[in-house]
């Protein structure tokens, strides 16, 4: 920008959401904005650039970016981050990005040994979610209320995916540890992936046929437009996750089978669904 060169990473928020410090993964404004297309820049390549946040940023020979927020990712070297749709705009070179939960006493052992294991050229670097800045954000307008009469709408951000496939996938990465085959299955005994929304007779709706009752407290707004709405599947299906990582689906085993419970009281539910994830398991490795 301005003929200085920028470090920048594309990722998919939904995804690298669970390997970000603590302090940035809670911030729904970060996630909300790489999703529209914004850019996210480190705390320290903010304040030497002197970027305003808010404004608007022509990138030599390309789009201009808006510098949504700052954060400390802890990615010695990246300048910031910015979407996949955006890094594709950019030109970003395609890589490869492999990261390893591991204790602080760990790394060191680890580094030489993942190294080792990845060879020559490849780069290794410690990322520490203890030391990273506070994230500064600057606010967007939008509204707050959902359909459903929400006062404040919990977000988890899964963008607008084009086939229920995808969404399902991202959608997962709302409850780290869950498959989204299980979101898969459950989309299809529900409601065949939207063939059929409902009302039930019972009175369930949407394509995750949610109760209004369960929706109103563990329904999100999916595509960041301020709404979280039982009929859209942008957000019914990382509702679902969201509800079912509530009940500790995310922990697998006998937890996850119990969450599938929670979410339809009957244990023929869970083996048809157990049974159905298996399978797209193995058509979709």
């Amino acid at each position: 920008m301005s003929g200085v060169g920028l470090n920048l990473i594309a990722v998919d928020p939904a995804r690298f959401r669970a390997w970000a410090p603590r302090a940035v993964a809670e911030q729904q404004g970060i996630w909300n904005a790489l999703t529209r297309g914004e850019f996210v820049a480190d705390s320290a390549a903010a304040r030497r650039l002197g970027l305003v946040l808010g404004s608007e940023y022509q990138v030599d020979g390309g789009p201009r970016l808006r510098a949504a927020a700052s954060a400390g990712f802890g990615l010695p070297g990246v300048d910031g981050i910015v979407g996949e749709e955006t890094g594709r705009r950019l030109g970003l070179l395609p890589g490869v990005t492999l990261l390893v939960h591991s204790s602080e006493k760990a790394a060191g052992v680890l580094r030489t040994r993942v190294g080792r294991l990845l060879g020559p050229g490849s780069q290794v670097v410690a990322v520490g979610g203890s030391r990273t800045a506070k994230p500064t954000l600057r606010p967007t307008t939008g509204g707050t209320a959902g359909k459903t009469g929400i006062g404040r709408v919990r977000q988890a951000t899964v963008g607008r995916p084009a086939s229920y496939l995808e969404l399902y996938r991202k959608a997962a990465g709302v409850c780290p540890g869950l498959s989204w085959t299980v979101l898969a299955a459950i989309g299809q005994v529900e409601s065949s992936h939207g063939r059929n929304n409902g009302p039930s007779s019972a009175g369930a709706q949407g394509p995750m046929q949610f109760m209004p009752a369960t929706w109103k407290a563990y329904g999100v707004d999916g595509d960041g437009d301020g709404v979280a709405d039982i009929w859209n599947p942008y957000d019914a299906v990382p509702g679902a996750a969201n509800y079912l990582c509530a009940n500790g689906a995310g922990r697998g085993g006998k937890k996850l089978e119990k969450a599938i419970w929670f979410y339809n009281h009957s244990w023929s539910y869970v083996a048809k669904v157990m049974g159905i994830s298996r399978g797209y398991a193995a058509a979709y490795p």
